[in-house]
């Protein structure tokens, strides 16, 4: 391989041909400050539109100052990161992009982890100049179920351009305009609501500033909490215990089930529940439904829609609606486990309580920003009032956790309460990409061989490549699964199948980078790769130390249907835990 020596700040430097200056840099353990630059290494996507200019540095020999994030090394080249010059070039540009920017950092949402106050203060920046010059835009808000776009604050790094159009292919965001006017918005400067956005959040992950945050139902979970005439529960989805930790000081991929379990019950919540026991609900009905299609294929049933796809996801469920809407009826039609939990919390454990529907307030934890448009999607309520009330994210439960002056890391270990509590290692594994199809294949084999699995880790269908393919032999019959994580992959599948490319049974598809545990409501990281790895890491471990691991197993899932559902795909199994699709193409 062919390097290149250069000298960044008196520091001699050897990198591979080709390497920028940022690259460089960082290998030399020399920090330049960036704005619009973001790398995705386990997706191979980078941001670096070069636009921002924060990052610019002084190359002796050359007249302009030049951005390090486009700029590649070259031989001998000799750099200076922070010379008088740059850094007065770096206030400069701050300055400008501060002074169309709206004050209001007392009350953002992300202030404290916005990027750009974080180089104002980096920058000792005390007061703003260039203010007269500005043109003070004043573009409205625009909120949609679950996410709130204030363009005002767009800075024009372009980040949630590149993972909405590049990552996940949906096209919903472009740059507009130029000048202190320019902004990424919706196509034509529609709503988000009109766009083909799928609330997926993978935006809102990127935004350096307060441009793009979610619809906060913190406020409301708090009144409910404070209401003694309401019976608050709540669910916590399988990521959120993989990631919650960081916002405590914890190592990424460091599990905490039990504090937070402790942490929810100190916050007030009557029950404290798990996700996990509903993922193991909803591996009962999407496997049941699996295994009849796959059934009545072998016996020559032409009328069977085969590959039967995952459903667990709102932003996929949300992509394929507007953008297949001729495959309506492949998706399995089974509810994700947030809706099924809420449908049966508010059926068979109100009646176990003894309380009334409209007295309980279901109150979800979720790695996904789409999970707030799901709970509010008209189907998912029952004479106006919803299976699922709330849906907060894990961000957002670690700001509820601190504002009520919970020491987080002092708690002591709790388990969830009964039943609903109750989960397996396949329930776990939901959490990361491949988990669901591995979950339903540990199910799967059993119901359809009649015999029992002695190696329940299907290693094969794990990873973190952007498309998979696997076959899993069903005692002589070969199932062939395909896997998606993002968007973009997605539509490369799915594009696939409609050309005859791919011959599957399944294929399980989640939007989100790595699956939930990639989540637009995890703890930020911008596109670092080591937090999905060590998360999915932590997933993996809890579902190893399960007793049980397959999810017919589960005592409080087989209590579930011997007491109230009776059977999978049952007609009360089928009312309460399953759905249908709207097509509904956007412009």
């Amino acid at each position: 391989m062919e390097t290149i020596k250069l000298t960044i700040d008196n520091k001699a430097v050897e990198v591979p041909k080709g390497t920028t200056v940022l690259k460089a840099a960082k290998q030399a353990g020399i920090h330049i400050p960036t704005l619009c630059y973001m790398n995705m290494e386990h997706l191979g996507i980078e941001n670096k539109p070069g636009g921002c200019r924060v990052c610019v540095c002084e190359v002796q020999g050359r007249k302009t100052l030049v951005p390090a994030c486009v700029t590649e090394c070259t031989e001998g080249m000799d750099v200076k990161t922070h010379s008088l010059r740059v850094l007065n070039s770096r206030r400069t540009v701050v300055e400008l992009l501060l002074s169309d920017h709206p004050k209001d950092c007392l009350t953002c949402l992300k202030s404290g982890r916005c990027e750009l106050q974080a180089l104002a203060n980096m920058m000792g920046i005390r007061e703003i100049h260039c203010e007269a010059t500005a043109a003070m835009s004043t573009y409205r808000k625009d909120a949609s179920p679950a996410l709130i776009r204030d363009m005002d604050k767009c800075v024009m790094c372009r980040s949630c351009e590149t993972v909405c159009n590049d990552v996940q292919t949906v096209g919903a965001l472009s740059a507009v305009n130029r000048g202190f006017m320019a902004v990424v918005a919706p196509a034509f400067e529609q709503e988000l609501t009109d766009s083909p956005c799928t609330f997926c959040g993978q935006c809102v992950a990127v935004c350096p500033t307060g441009a793009l945050t979610e619809v906060d139902h913190t406020p409301k979970v708090i009144r409910a909490l404070a209401d003694p005439a309401k019976t608050v529960v709540v669910q916590t989805a399988p990521a959120v215990r993989a990631a919650l930790g960081e916002e405590f000081g914890y190592p990424a991929g460091t599990s905490v089930t039990g504090k937070m379990a402790a942490a929810l019950r100190a916050l007030g919540f009557d029950k404290v529940f798990d996700t996990d026991f509903a993922a193991d609900l909803t591996i009962m009905e999407e496997g049941t439904e699996l295994l009849d299609r796959i059934s009545r294929h072998l016996q020559g049933d032409k009328s069977v829609r085969l590959p039967i796809l995952t459903s667990c996801c709102p932003a996929w469920v949300n992509f394929f609606e507007c953008n297949y809407p001729d495959m309506l009826d492949v998706p399995s039609t089974a509810r994700s486990p947030q809706q099924m939990f809420g449908s049966v919390a508010k059926t068979y454990l109100a009646k176990k309580m003894g309380i009334k529907r409209e007295d309980m307030v279901v109150v979800s934890i979720m790695p996904c920003l789409a999970k707030k448009y799901e709970c509010q999607r008209e189907e998912f309520s029952v004479d106006g009032n919803p299976d699922v009330d709330y849906a907060l994210s894990t961000r957002e439960l670690a700001q509820l956790i601190k504002m009520a002056n919970i020491d987080f890391r002092s708690l002591p270990d709790e388990d969830f309460d009964h039943p609903m509590g109750e989960s397996t290692g396949a329930g776990v594994i939901f959490g990361v990409t491949g988990g669901v199809i591995e979950a339903a294949t540990r199910t799967a084999y059993e119901v359809f061989t009649g015999k029992k699995l002695e190696k329940v880790d299907f290693t094969e269908l794990r990873g973190l490549e952007g498309i998979r393919t696997a076959t899993v032999d069903f005692n002589g019959t070969p199932i062939h699964i395909g896997i998606a994580h993002t968007l973009g992959n997605a539509r490369k599948l799915l594009d696939g199948i409609k050309k005859g490319m791919y011959n599957f049974h399944a294929i399980e598809i989640m939007a989100c980078p790595g699956g939930c545990i990639g989540g637009a409501g995890q703890p930020l990281h911008r596109g670092n790769s080591s937090f999905i790895k060590a998360r999915m890491e932590a997933i993996y471990k809890e579902d190893a130390g399960k007793p049980i691991r397959k999810s017919h197993e589960n005592p409080e899932i087989i209590a579930l249907y011997e007491d109230f559902l009776g059977k999978p795909l049952s007609e009360k199994s089928h009312h309460l835990l399953h759905t249908h699709y709207f097509g509904h193409p956007k412009k």
